[in-house]
């Protein structure tokens, strides 16, 4: 059978396989038994983003846990970085996340983290997979007074809120500052409000409303149309866009202008450089950073390290080359002396401390590099197969990589979460790219395309 774990966790249409209450319980009691190889696993924290479908795949998730003999803690609505720093603060054996991130509300997900707040490796999530596919539904049950029991910790969020706020030093440090906050309706619609206001910032806040289909609907970190406008009408410092679970953020600057994932951390390398702080002198990016990323880097004298598309795979490079920082043009940023996932808030409050610190404005400091203009566009598909031995394809590809020459890039691949296609296509000059990128398109569509 497919593998049920991709690269971020489980995820499909909510109450379609195999996101649906039977495969949730079934990971629920999978979970507390690869746990319990080791130790008895007694305590596994909850959150989820605000999703129609939460509160189903939480309940059944719960009963799962319970089930296998563990203790189930409930921490509502909270965005991802914050489970991931509760499940390690507060000594739980591990973390689940009900979430599909980015994605629409129709969608869900589910992903863990181990007791130190890093994802599970993938050797186990391996084993959870089998056990919810393989083994007998009865074999993990707990029976009399081993069963476990739910426990409503709703005032662990004030607890993270704290964590974000000790980030910064002094008191009120963000007196006099307006920002404003696109909350994507999602899960950082309570805690990012509280923690900038907190720290003294006048905050203005736009799709902190959520209704549970409205998440990412036309706000947040993949539409910031909204954000852009209010910045400005406002004169505002600076915008925060953050995605349905709040471990992304795209920022805006006082003109209104996008500041992207890459832009964000050249800023941020930039500044721990200057400091003294980089060590290893050394930045880990993904295959999907923008060409100027790269040449900013370079000119900054900073080792460049790329990998796979993924936070994942961005934390295991940091944590095997020793670098402090990392990140992706979507958004995701690890600041790893500070915490172990991408946070979108913390990554604010960080944009925003170099901005006090060197007197910049984002703009400034944003010309830290140049961004290539750089095409998105997406196939839907109903399989996987090797693009590479489909010769219409590796042929239109071929012949667009040679257009471009040195002065561009092309990157197709498969999407980790969705059954989609991505085509990437990076050039000097946008018609052209745009173009070239369509092109792509167009052949992948005919070949394995399906549907608009």
């Amino acid at each position: 059978m497919p593998q049920l774990f991709g690269t971020d966790g489980i995820r499909g249409k909510a109450n379609h396989y195999p996101m649906t209450p039977e495969v949730a319980l079934k990971a629920g009691r999978s979970l507390v038994k690869t746990l319990s190889s080791k130790k008895k696993a007694k305590n596994v924290l909850i959150g989820k983003d605000t999703r129609l479908s939460g509160d189903m795949l939480e309940c059944a998730i719960a009963a799962g846990i319970c089930s296998a003999g563990a203790d189930a803690h409930i921490c509502g609505v909270l965005p991802t970085p914050g489970i991931a720093y509760l499940t390690a603060s507060e000594s739980m054996d591990a973390g689940v996340v009900i979430s599909a991130s980015h994605n629409p509300y129709a969608d869900n997900g589910i992903k863990i983290f181990n007791s130190s707040g890093f994802k599970l490796s993938m050797e186990m999530e391996a084993a959870i997979d089998r056990m919810i596919q393989d083994a007998d539904p009865d074999m993990f049950m707990s029976y009399k007074d081993a069963i476990g029991t739910v426990r409503p910790r709703p005032m662990l969020e004030n607890q993270y809120a704290e964590f974000l706020i000790q980030t910064l030093s002094g008191a009120r440090p963000l007196s006099g500052f307006h920002v404003v906050l696109d909350c994507s309706n999602g899960a950082t619609y309570r805690v990012a409000p509280q923690v900038f206001e907190s720290l003294g910032a006048r905050v203005s806040t736009i799709c902190a409303a959520p209704d549970g289909k409205n998440i990412n609907q036309g706000c947040g970190s993949q539409d910031t149309a909204k954000l852009k406008e209010m910045v400005t009408a406002q004169g505002a410092d600076i915008g925060l866009a953050f995605d349905g679970d709040g471990d992304r953020l795209i920022a805006v600057d006082e003109t209104g202008r996008n500041a992207t994932g890459d832009q964000i951390l050249a800023i941020c390398a930039k500044y721990l450089k200057e400091g003294g702080r980089l060590p290893n002198n050394r930045v880990v990016s993904t295959v999907m950073s923008n060409v100027g990323f790269h040449k900013a880097m370079a000119e900054l004298g900073i080792e460049l390290i790329i990998t796979d598309v993924g936070d994942r795979y961005v934390l295991e490079q940091m944590k095997a080359l020793g670098s402090v920082i990392g990140g992706e043009d979507s958004g995701h940023m690890i600041f790893l002396e500070r915490h172990t996932s991408g946070d979108g808030i913390l990554t604010g409050l960080r944009l925003i401390q170099v901005m006090l610190e060197t007197g910049k404005s984002l703009s400034q400091l944003s010309s830290v590099m140049a961004v290539y203009p750089q095409v998105l566009m997406n196939v839907k598909i109903n399989e996987k197969q090797d693009i590479y031995q489909i010769p219409e394809i590796k042929g239109v590809i071929s012949d667009i990589e040679q257009k471009l020459g040195q002065q561009g890039r092309v990157l197709v691949r498969y999407s980790g979460t969705q059954p989609l296609c991505r085509v990437m296509v990076e050039g000097p000059d946008a018609e052209q790219t745009h173009k070239y990128c369509a092109e792509i398109v167009d052949v992948i569509q005919a070949k394995i395309g399906v549907g608009e």
